[in-house]
């Protein structure tokens, strides 16, 4: 009996705070991504005046499936697409390790957020552009031990 009022007291209450605390407080949210995949171009580094240097390269992952009738029998032909993505890497430390190690054909697994933005190209024409900012990378092969 006593439990009914205190449950509606308290949904009245957390109802009130959440509604004060959503004018007071940004709303979390969450931008993560993560890669496997293998490297595409040895990196670059590139600095812009007055800005950090960035490493950049890009990264191939690879979706495949079944396609036909029985897929759960594993008949039917496999498909796959490649998907490039573009690493960027601001961090410091992080970015010297990327420039020096991470080479063409290298497996690797990178962590970062998606980043979108806009940049004029040569011919004076507004392109979008969408780059991983990447915080951690893991090597996860050494491409030359894997070359028969």
């Amino acid at each position: 009996m006593f439990r009914r009022p205190v449950v509606q007291v308290l949904r009245q209450f957390v109802r009130h705070e959440s509604e004060v605390a959503s004018s007071l407080f940004l709303e979390r949210s969450l931008n993560r991504v993560q890669l496997l995949g293998r490297v595409g171009q040895d990196p670059v580094m590139r600095q812009v005046e007055g800005k950090n240097p960035v490493t950049i390269f890009s990264l191939a992952t690879n979706e495949m499936w079944r396609s036909g009738e029985n897929e759960t029998y594993q008949m039917g032909d496999v498909s796959q697409k490649t998907t490039w993505h573009r690493i960027s890497v601001f961090r410091p430390g992080l970015r010297d390790v990327a420039y020096q190690y991470v080479k063409k054909g290298s497996r690797i697994f990178v962590e970062g957020k998606v980043d979108y933005g806009e940049y004029t190209d040569k011919n004076n024409v507004r392109r979008q552009a969408t780059t991983i900012i990447a915080d951690n990378i893991i090597f996860l092969s050494d491409q030359m031990k894997e070359k028969p």
